[in-house]
C-alpha cells in the first residue's frame, strides 16, 4: 500500500525538493501541495491524504495554528517540516501537543543536500 502525502510549505524550493525526496520511497507518494494552509484545506479535501507534512512559518496562518484546527476537524498524522522544529527548540514540543505525530528539521544551510541527508 502506498502512502498518500500532501505536502505544506510556502517556499516553491522546498515542497519540489520534498516532492523530490519522498517519492524516492516506493511506499511513499506525494499527491498534492499547498502554499499556505487555506490552500492546504481545499488539497486536503479533494485528495484526503495519509500524511500531511507541514511547515511552521507560513503567511496568512502559521502551522500551528492550522495544526491545531486539523486536528480538531480531520485528525489526520502530521510531520512538522520546519527550522523551528527540531529537538529542543520552544515550537517542537506544542506542536506534538497539538497533535503533530513527528518533527524533521528543515536544514538552514543548502536545503537540498540537507533534504536529501534526510532521505538517507
Amino acid at each position: 500500500m502506498t502512502v498518500r502525502v500532501v505536502v505544506v510549505d510556502d517556499s516553491a524550493l522546498v515542497r519540489s525538493v520534498l516532492t523530490e525526496v519522498i517519492n524516492r520511497s516506493p511506499d511513499l507518494r506525494v499527491v498534492g501541495c499547498a502554499a499556505d494552509p487555506f490552500e492546504a484545506r481545499e488539497v486536503i479535501r479533494e485528495l484526503n491524504p495519509d500524511v500531511i507534512t507541514l511547515d511552521v512559518e507560513m503567511p496568512r496562518m502559521d502551522g500551528l495554528a492550522f495544526l491545531e484546527r486539523l486536528m480538531r476537524l480531520r485528525p489526520i498524522p502530521v510531520v512538522m517540516v520546519s527550522t523551528l522544529t527540531q529537538r529542543g527548540a520552544e515550537t517542537t514540543l506544542p506542536a506534538l501537543e497539538l497533535g503533530a505525530v513527528d518533527f524533521v528539521a528543515k536544514p538552514t544551510f543548502n536545503v537540498k543536500s540537507g533534504l536529501d541527508e534526510l532521505a538517507r
